[in-house]
C-alpha cells in the first residue's frame, strides 16, 4: 500500500476531473458504499473458486457482541458485488434502472507489480436494471468516451460472449472432456479447477499452456439463437459509432457473475498487465444475493494502471499550480493583504502567500521571493510594497514576461479579471 502525496496527487485530482465530466455527460450517477462487506457477499458474488476470494481477500472476524455473535468481514477486492447489495437493500431499482458510477479504494492481498498495489483504486460504471443489447454497447462506449478524454492510444476492445448458464454446461461439460484428455499438460491451478471452473483454465497465463487453451472448445460455437443475437447487436452499435473491436474466444474475465457479453480494453504497453478496464454483464448477481431478479451491466478500470499508462504515453496532466503569487514587503501590512487575497479567491482567483520558514527571520527579501513566486509555477506576482500600499494600489507583475501593471485594491472583480482572462 502506498501514499499518494503532491504533486502526483495532482494527477489523481485530474483524473478524477475527467471522470466526473464524462459521467455527467453521460447521465451516470455517483454511488459510495462501505469499505468493509460481510465476506459472504463476496463469496456469493464472485465464486468460492476464484483467486480472489481463495487467496486475495482481506478478510477477519469482528470483535463478538454481548451474544458472542460475531460477523465475519472483508475489505472490498472489487465494488460491483458492493453495488448490487447497496441497490437492493435501498430498493434502488422501484422505479427503472440505474446508471451509477463510483471511485473508490479496493483491497486484495496479492503481488506488488506494476500499476498494482495492495490497495488499489478503481473507477467503475454499472448500468443496472438494463436488459438490452443497446445498454451493453452504451457501457462500452462510455469506457471508450472516458479513455480518450484521458488522451490515451493504442487501446484494443477484445470481446466475448459467455451465453446463458445451459449453454455454458454443455460447453462446460466439452472443456473438462478435452481437458481431462490432456491431464498431463495441465498445471496445479488448472488440475484443481478442472471440475470446479474449467472455464478459468482459458484464461492461464502460464506460457506453456497456451497452445492447449487456444485450441479447447470455444464457447461461441455453443450460444444459441438469442445470445448470438445480442452478441450481433452489440457489435453493430460499436461499428455504427465507429469503435474497433475484435472477438476473443478465450476472454472469461475472473468472477464467475457474468453472463452474455464480457469486454476487455488492452495494452501492451504495460507488458503482462496489459488489461486497463473490463467488465460485463452480470444478469444474475442481483437475485443471487438477494434482491428481485433484474439486469446489469457493468465495467471498472484500475486508477494506478491508467496513470502508469499516461507516463508510459508521454501524456502531459495540467500541473496544479496558483494563478498568482502574492510579494509582501513588510510584516505589519500582512492583516490588509489578506483580507485583499481572501476576497480574491471569493473570487475564484488560486493565490499563494509567501510565507517564511522561519518568522523571526522576517517575510526575507524581494529577490527571495520573486525566487519562491517563480518556482510556485504561478504566471503573476501580486507585490504589495509600501509605496503600492500607500497609494491603494498593487502591482500585477508578469512572471513569464510582459508588461507589469497597478490596479486599484479596492476593485477586486477588475483584479481577479485581469488575472483569469490573461491565463487564457
Amino acid at each position: 500500500m502506498n501514499d499518494i502525496v503532491p504533486p502526483e496527487s495532482a494527477r489523481w485530482e485530474w483524473l478524477e476531473e475527467q471522470v466526473r465530466s464524462v459521467m455527467q455527460r453521460w447521465a451516470y450517477r455517483n454511488i459510495r458504499t462501505p469499505v468493509l462487506e460481510h465476506t459472504g457477499l463476496f463469496v456469493r458474488g464472485l465464486g468460492e473458486v476464484t483467486d480472489i476470494v481463495e487467496k486475495e481477500m482481506y478478510s477477519f472476524t469482528d470483535r463478538a457482541d454481548k451474544t458472542g455473535d460475531a460477523d465475519h468481514l472483508s475489505l472490498r477486492p472489487e465494488n460491483t458485488a458492493g453495488v448490487v447489495r447497496a441497490v437492493t437493500e435501498h430498493n434502488l431499482l422501484y422505479d427503472g434502472g440505474k446508471r451509477l458510477y463510483y471511485m473508490a479504494p479496493m483491497f486484495r492481498r496479492e503481488r506488488p507489480q506494476r500499476g498494482r498495489y495492495r490497495q488499489f483504486h478503481q473507477v467503475g460504471a454499472e448500468a443496472l436494471g438494463f436488459a438490452g443489447p443497446e445498454v451493453d454497447a452504451e457501457i462500452i462506449l462510455l469506457a471508450h468516451a472516458l479513455l480518450q478524454q484521458l488522451g490515451l492510444r493504442d487501446v484494443r476492445l477484445e470481446l466475448n460472449s459467455l451465453g446463458q448458464p445451459a449453454e455454458r454446461l454443455q460447453h462446460r461439460a466439452a472443456l473438462i472432456a478435452y481437458f481431462e484428455a490432456h491431464k498431463d499438460e495441465l498445471d496445479e491451478d488448472a488440475r484443481r479447477r478442472l471440475h470446479s471452473n474449467p472455464l478459468r483454465i482459458l484464461d492461464t497465463k502460464n506460457p506453456a499452456m497456451q497452445a492447449l487453451a487456444q485450441q479447447a472448445p470455444k464457447l461461441l460455437d455453443y450460444l444459441g439463437e438469442q445470445s448470438l443475437k445480442h452478441f450481433e447487436q452489440v457489435q453493430a452499435i460499436l461499428d455504427a459509432n465507429g469503435v474497433a473491436w475484435q472477438i476473443n474466444p478465450r476472454l472469461v474475465r475472473g468472477l464467475d457473475y457474468y453472463n452474455l457479453t464480457v469486454f476487455e480494453f488492452i495494452t501492451d504497453a504495460l507488458g503482462a498487465q496489459g488489461t486497463i478496464c473490463g467488465g460485463g454483464r452480470y444478469d444474475y448477481l442481483i437475485e443471487q444475493i438477494g434482491g428481485k431478479p433484474a439486469p446489469a451491466v457493468g465495467w471498472a478500470f484500475g486508477v494506478e494502471r491508467v496513470l502508469e499508462l499516461l507516463k508510459e504515453q508521454q501524456i502531459a496532466v495540467p500541473a496544479q499550480v496558483p494563478q498568482a503569487y502574492a510579494v509582501v514587503a513588510e510584516p505589519a501590512s500582512l492583516p490588509q493583504v489578506m483580507a485583499v487575497l481572501t476576497q480574491l479567491r471569493q473570487a475564484g482567483v488560486a493565490v499563494q502567500m509567501h510565507a517564511p520558514a522561519d518568522s523571526a527571520q522576517g517575510l526575507g527579501s524581494f529577490k527571495s521571493q520573486f525566487k519562491r513566486a517563480d518556482a510556485s509555477g504561478a504566471a503573476w506576482a501580486l507585490v504589495f510594497g509600501p509605496d503600492e500600499l500607500a497609494r491603494g494600489e498593487v502591482t500585477l507583475k508578469p512572471l513569464r514576461g510582459g508588461e507589469q501593471t497597478q490596479l486599484a485594491l479596492a476593485d477586486i472583480p477588475a483584479l481577479a479579471a485581469r488575472i483569469q482572462s490573461s491565463l487564457g
